[in-house]
């Protein structure tokens, strides 16, 4: 069993920058993947940043070079450094674990790109 906790959404200008965080119940070292994803209202929910165990880093072209996941095994943390954020990236923001073959979510944080 995983639980997560997002926080660190909240309302920033364009061209800003924010710092979510993901943290975990247990050592996120036993999780496979933990990823990063976002949905806004009539769209499904889409990943934009994901790590595997090993470190892998994958982002979709819309987040590359803006985006940063990285994780603190000590805090049992993942996090997502969102820098230059546009408007169209404001959407509720996911933390998504997959462990032992099942899914697990959190239950969201709302990030607003707004001036």
């Amino acid at each position: 069993q995983v639980q997560l906790v997002e926080s660190g959404g909240g309302l920033v200008q364009p061209g800003g920058s924010l710092r979510l965080s993901c943290a975990a119940s247990g050592s996120i070292f036993r999780i496979n993947v933990m990823s990063w994803y976002r949905q806004t209202p009539g769209k499904e929910r889409a990943l934009v940043a994901s790590m595997d165990s090993g470190g892998y880093t994958n982002y979709p072209d819309s987040v590359k070079g803006r985006f940063t996941i990285s994780r603190d095994f000590a805090k049992n943390t993942v996090y997502l450094q969102m820098n230059s954020l546009k408007p169209e990236d404001t959407a509720v923001y996911y933390c998504y674990a997959f462990y032992n073959a099942v899914n697990y979510w959190g239950k969201g944080t709302l990030v607003t790109v707004s001036s």
